[in-house]
């Protein structure tokens, strides 16, 4: 494997130095000085992220991440750049010199603007958050919920914030939204509960009409970290539930709630985690309608948007509105009004946004925070403004 690896470095690193040298003919040892230099510092950085996600730690000071992010830029771009270099080298054999040459620089501009993406992405991206308003009309609606305002916040993985500045920009963009109803649809933490301690007093600020509420995803069961015994690994849980009410969230763990308004009411259920493997499945859907009356309006809160495919639009019981996270749109793609990608839609084909099958809709938040990559580069962190519609509005 290790051979692997230094056979996959070497390809990545000198096809394309030596593809950009002869164009230096002045002064090749400036360049190779900086070419490799750089190399060498990206190497530099990617190995340090690699041995902190093996000692559990996803936590570095900003300008660290950025460090870190140009170093995954550079690699990760040369995947783009390679492919282009062969192509103008076939371009110079089949066509001629001028060819090879004109696909050579398109191929460097290519690259350095993906690098420059990437690192925009950890210095502004992921605290550049959107407010996104959608209308939805939700079957079997009272009118007296028409016009009503969900907010829906999701994945803050509160771990891996670098910027309490940059955090409370998100903060302040949800009281701006003034909601009715404000919901959490999951991963408040990276693994332990103890990271969420710091934003407490933030989040207990959000205020709602009628009611804040919130589920847990995947990453908030801790089960990506090597505990000695179970005891502790549910003492955690346990503070974590804890943090949700001081905060000001109720937890739905497989139920529901009724939402009244002026005598009319809809449900809420939230369940827990429910994913495709390996994910766990800890959700109980069946457990969280009980006692719903099968045609009354009902919205459901369900961390991983596959459980929508898998369970929700098939039931017989009339769930209007799922409302998911999970995929953070990978924190990368691109995102705009007539025209949205990112490479996560080759595993969750509903990644983003609203989708609707007959009188179901989804709607997959793209998430508050960020994991991993410790940016967001075309994908912003979002707030989304749910309105709800009855049928004769």
């Amino acid at each position: 494997m290790i051979f692997l690896i230094i056979a996959i470095v070497l390809l990545l690193e000198l096809f394309p130095y030596f593809s950009f040298l002869p164009y230096f003919t002045g002064d090749r040892t400036t360049f190779s000085i900086v070419y490799l230099g750089i190399t060498a510092l990206s190497y530099i950085g990617m190995i340090r992220y690699l041995m902190s996600v093996r000692n559990n730690q996803e936590y570095y000071p900003y300008w660290s991440n950025v460090f870190v992010s140009f170093g995954f830029g550079w690699i990760v771009a040369k995947l783009l750049l390679i492919p282009i270099l062969l192509i103008g080298d076939i371009g110079g054999y089949v066509i001629s010199a001028k060819a090879n040459q004109f696909i050579d620089y398109a191929g460097a501009i290519a690259f350095l603007v993906l690098i420059l993406f990437l690192v925009y992405g950890v210095v502004f991206g992921k605290y550049h958050f959107k407010t996104r308003r959608v209308e939805v009309t939700i079957n079997n609606l009272p009118e007296a919920f028409n016009g009503f305002k969900v907010v829906q916040i999701s994945d803050a993985h509160l771990g891996t914030f670098d910027s309490m500045s940059g955090f409370a920009k998100g903060i302040e963009a949800i009281k701006a939204t003034n909601p009715d109803l404000l919901l959490f649809t999951g991963d408040l933490v990276n693994n332990l509960a103890t990271e969420a301690e710091a934003y407490i007093e933030h989040f207990k600020a959000l205020q709602a009409k009628h009611g804040k509420f919130a589920i847990l995803g995947n990453h908030d069961y801790a089960d990506y970290v090597a505990w000695s015994n179970e005891a502790d690994k549910q003492k955690n849980l346990d503070r974590l539930h804890e943090i949700h009410s001081e905060m000001g969230f109720q937890l739905l763990d497989n139920e529901h709630v009724n939402i009244e308004n002026d005598g009319s009411n809809f449900y809420l259920a939230g369940i827990e985690n429910w994913g495709l493997p390996p994910f766990p499945q800890h959700g109980d859907l069946e457990k969280a309608l009980e006692g719903i009356p099968k045609n009354a309006a009902t919205l459901l809160m369900s961390h991983d948007p596959s459980h929508w495919d898998a369970q929700v639009k098939k039931h017989p019981h009339d769930i209007a509105l799922t409302m998911s996270g999970h995929t953070h749109g990978m924190q990368f793609g691109i995102d705009l009004p007539f025209f949205k990608w990112s490479p996560v839609k080759f595993k969750y084909p509903k990644w983003a946004g609203l989708y609707t099958e007959g009188k179901k809709h989804l709607y997959v938040n793209r998430g508050f925070g960020f994991l991993g990559f410790p940016g967001r580069s075309g994908i912003r962190p979002e707030i989304t403004e749910l309105i709800l519609r009855s049928e004769s509005a």
